[in-house]
């Protein structure tokens, strides 16, 4: 016998031996089939895999990050904006995302989109961009509903970037500043309201005691008469005023 008679059947059954190794990271895991039909999910570590006979495809565990492309959306009170978002999910039992859908990636980057394009659209423009984390839990909701089947968790969406027309710009910086118009003739008005009460106050309270006039009319005076005025102004005793006003005639009958 030669040497050959030896060398080609070790060096077969190395061949053999390295293509059945598998070695599987920590955050991955093997969905082995055999002859077709599904075996077992194995993994992490050394996995030996006979060839012609198992198959293994390799699924990552990872928080896979998805950017989620423009769409164009029409709100609720018809406005087209361009709205672009981010989504974060992961694969938590791998049987289900290579057996139950082609492509799992590819498949939840299009149901992404679209539910996007309908969530979206069922809100009016102030509410996609005041309430956008009741928009993002509503969409990781639906998302993760929906991908539960294909042995996928959505762990969180979010928008990212909502992109209006110039003229839908200028609208609403406009409708702005009239808000902020209205609020000031709000302010004022209260303030005028307050300060009529007091007055009304301060009447009810001078009414009571005249000396607080009489005080208060010196007091107004020597505001007028202040050192750069050249205006001479001489007090009349309110009592003098009472009883002018006292010696008018009464009416006839």
């Amino acid at each position: 016998m030669t040497l050959w008679t030896y060398v080609v059947p070790i060096a077969l059954l190395v061949g053999l031996l390295l293509l059945s190794i598998r070695i599987l990271r920590e955050y991955e895991r093997g969905v082995v089939f055999f002859l077709g039909r599904f075996q077992a999910v194995k993994g992490p570590g050394l996995i030996i895999i006979v060839p012609g006979i198992q198959q293994m495809v390799r699924v990552d565990l990872r928080v896979i990050t998805m950017d989620i492309p423009e769409q164009d959306v029409i709100t609720r009170d018809n406005v087209t904006v361009r709205v672009n978002a981010v989504l974060y999910f992961r694969v938590v039992d791998p049987e289900r995302a290579v057996i139950q859908v082609e492509n799992y990636y590819l498949a939840t980057s299009q149901l992404a989109q679209t539910t996007l394009r309908s969530v979206l659209g069922q809100h009016e423009l102030d509410e996609l961009l005041a309430e956008r984390e009741k928009l993002n839990a509503d969409l990781q909701d639906i998302l993760d509903t929906q991908t539960d089947t294909w042995g996928i968790k959505v762990a969180n969406v979010e928008i990212k970037h909502v992109d209006l027309d110039e003229s839908m710009i200028r609208a609403i910086a406009r409708q702005a500043e009239a808000e902020r118009e209205r609020r000031a003739k709000v302010i004022h008005a209260d303030g005028e309201y307050q300060a009529a009460e007091k007055l009304v106050l301060a009447a009810e309270r001078i009414s009571e005691q005249p000396s607080a006039l009489q005080l208060r009319y010196l007091q107004t005076l020597a505001d007028m008469g202040n050192e750069r005025s050249t205006t001479v102004v001489f007090p009349l005793p309110i009592e003098l005023l009472k009883a002018f006003g006292s010696d008018r005639p009464e009416e006839k009958n």
